[in-house]
């Protein structure tokens, strides 16, 4: 055992597998490897620091729980994905939002840079989908607001697609939908995250 641990980048398969064995350090090695990226994820959704870190604690806590359950049938990343997303889902639709909480204020000057790089976003016909602007390092409280304003259905699927980069089957394998779906919901969730965006800047 102490061999398979000491490879650098050991398969996910052959974590779950140890962690099924009991093994303590590879369920620690699986979360250090997707805490970040779930906790993100999550608190694109929910817009709460404080409900992200909950949930994201959550979402590990089912994960070794259920453990023993994976069969497989997709990837350990996508598995533990759809547990946070169901999670954090659930969660929104128990609790009535009162407002956007603020994730990573800004100065003016880079709200005024996150600005301008949005508005050549929505003057830039060969960009059709938000993807470069979400990534960009000026993202801020601007996207996030406009992300807010979207059901959680469809703010779901752009944190998944543009801000995770999640490929289409992955999305449907976490979602439980079929691709076609997913297409068609992010492409309503896009031009509706469009429209946020310019009313914005108007």
């Amino acid at each position: 055992m102490q061999s398979k641990m000491s490879r650098v980048n050991i398969d996910d398969t052959v974590l779950v597998e140890l962690c099924r064995e009991g093994d303590s350090a590879a369920m620690e090695r699986l979360i250090i490897k997707y805490q970040n990226r779930i906790y993100n994820t999550i608190l694109k959704i929910c817009a709460n620091v404080d409900d992200a870190a909950e949930l994201t604690q959550e979402t590990f806590v089912k994960i070794i729980e259920n453990i023993d359950k994976f069969e497989g049938r997709s990837s350990f990343y996508t598995w533990a994905f759809r547990i946070a997303v169901n999670l954090t889902l659930n969660y929104c639709k128990r609790n009535v939002r009162l407002g956007f909480k603020s994730l990573d204020a800004q100065s003016d000057e880079s709200t005024q840079q996150t600005k301008k790089v949005l508005k050549e976003f929505l003057t830039d016909a060969r960009s059709p989908n938000p993807e470069r602007v979400v990534q960009a390092k000026e993202i801020g409280e601007l996207v996030i607001t406009a992300l807010m304003k979207l059901d959680d259905d469809q703010r779901t699927i752009i944190v998944l697609r543009d801000i995770e980069g999640m490929n289409y089957a992955h999305i449907a394998q976490v979602l439980n939908i079929e691709l076609g779906t997913v297409k068609s919901r992010l492409s309503r969730a896009r031009s509706n995250l469009r429209e946020f965006l310019e009313a914005v800047l108007q």
